[in-house]
């Protein structure tokens, strides 16, 4: 069953591709048209009909995520989201999963810093079913203390094996640098230490305080008759009892101001990963299309100035870019590669004048025009399936966005001019406010990267935690 659903979607993929490829080629990029209801217990249902395709995808975003983790209990948020398959009033870990299996389901449950997710994906044949085990996984937890111990323990053990590659942990340390005190600072899965303290009540007093109907917001987009999926919701989760929530207020990071280095010392380590930028944008950010198609340029594609210059023609490294992490208020912005212990000045020196080019040159037309195509050509096949449209209008609607975020897009684009391409560079792309985090071995690199920066932090890798340290 599992492979027949897994053909079958390649097989949507290969046909919608084709489609999309029409309509971006001829600037009529098009959210499928849905609806919103709010139940009477306060579930907001988002509800998307679109048929050719036998499938049904669902995608529940709660508004709470790991900046709603009691302090010193980091990652509870992810834990508690992964525990909903592991066991409910009526199945067993084992029964669920092979309930999942016997309809050749795909699920998925986890945690960021603004807000959790569910996912749960199923051929049309399977509604019932597949709503089911969805309803059951988001109402009725148990929350096992067998099953708690267990998960507790592959994390705090997956956390350790991360330390090993440097890579898989080199945006826990920076997000942690980076925001200082702020919430987003927080790692959305934990550390060794705050995994440790959370314990089984605390999971269930986290799911009571914020899995809740108002609270929620439940997209399907697939193959039904909205008529029928809506009267099954109201079915299904219309006695979901109403219940309030009280989430952290999560003010806007203040960027930082001057320039300082975190240096976390790896000793076995033959490269240096490095990644520095400052505060970046918020989801919402007004400038966000233009920036999207400004940083296409400078660091967003294989072709980016970044990589052309530190991978294709100096050789320095494997690959380069830079990204923008935005978030319900704003995230970080960052630029990320890595190189040999020996040439870490190099590369980092390198990557800072292919910035401070940008900043003084700017974009040409052809190189705009070059983004704008890359863009349109790369966005359609984000929206291809049911389930990256359900967790589309659910993200839309989480972040207060309506659906000329997809329908204007291409309008917006070709907004974009070399001016005002130079603008953002000039106030999205910070040049003198810099903070830089490498991960390296301290004794090779330690005295080179101190240039970088007036304010210097070092911390082992060996330690438990990220940043800051315990207690500090």
């Amino acid at each position: 069953m599992r492979r027949k659903l897994k053909a079958l979607r390649f097989l949507i993929s290969a046909i919608l591709l084709a489609g999309f490829a029409f309509s971006a080629a001829a600037q009529t990029l098009k959210l499928p048209p849905h609806e919103k209801i709010v139940l009477k217990n306060g579930l907001t249902l988002l509800l998307m009909e679109k048929h050719g395709v036998p499938i049904v995808s669902l995608a529940a975003i709660v508004k709470a995520g790991a900046v709603a983790d009691p302090a010193q209990e980091e990652g509870l948020a992810a834990v508690t989201a992964g525990l909903l398959r592991k066991g409910t009033a009526r199945r067993n870990a084992q029964k669920f999963a092979e309930d999942l299996d016997f309809i050749g389901g795909s699920f998925a449950a986890d945690a960021g810093a603004d807000f959790s997710s569910v996912s749960l994906e199923f051929l049309t044949k399977d509604l019932d079913q597949g709503l089911d085990l969805f309803s059951d996984a988001m109402l009725h937890p148990a929350f096992v203390q067998a099953e708690v111990d267990k998960m507790l323990s592959q994390d705090i053990d997956a956390v350790k094996a991360a330390k090993d590659e440097a890579q898989s942990v080199a945006l826990n340390y920076y997000y942690g640098y980076l925001f200082g005190k702020h919430l987003y600072a927080r790692p959305d899965g934990g550390d060794e230490l705050s995994l440790a303290r959370i314990k089984r009540d605390a999971v269930a007093k986290f799911y009571e305080s914020n899995y809740t109907p108002g609270n929620t917001i439940l997209a399907i987009a697939g193959d039904f008759s909205t008529a029928q999926m809506r009267a099954k919701i109201e079915q299904t989760f219309g006695n979901w009892p109403a219940r309030a929530s009280s989430l952290p207020a999560v003010a806007a990071p203040v960027p930082v101001k001057g320039k300082k280095l975190l240096l976390v010392d790896k000793p076995d380590s033959t490269q240096t990963f490095f990644v520095f930028g400052n505060i970046g944008i918020a989801v919402n950010d007004p400038d966000r299309v233009a920036i999207r198609v400004v940083n296409t340029v400078f660091g967003g594609r294989f072709t980016s100035e970044l990589n052309e210059a530190l991978r294709v023609e100096s050789g320095l490294t494997y690959g380069a870019d830079a990204f923008f992490d935005s978030r319900k208020q704003p995230g970080a912005f960052a630029i990320f590669s890595y190189t040999k212990n020996e040439s870490t000045t190099q590369a980092i020196d390198l990557a800072l004048q292919v910035l401070a080019k940008f900043h003084k040159q700017g974009l040409t037309a052809e190189q705009l025009a070059s983004a704008k195509a890359y863009i349109k050509g790369q966005f359609p096949p984000s929206m291809e399936t049911s389930s990256q449209l359900a967790r589309r209008i659910a993200s839309n609607e989480f972040h207060g966005l309506g659906d000329d975020e997809i329908n204007q897009l291409e309008a917006r684009i070709d907004a974009v001019t070399p001016a005002i391409a130079k603008q953002v560079i000039e106030k999205h792309f910070p040049e003198e406010n810099l903070v830089f985090m490498l991960i390296g071995k301290a004794s090779d690199i330690g005295p080179s990267v101190q240039k970088y920066a007036t304010q210097h932090d070092i911390r082992k890798i060996s330690e438990p935690g990220f940043w800051p340290p315990p207690g500090k």
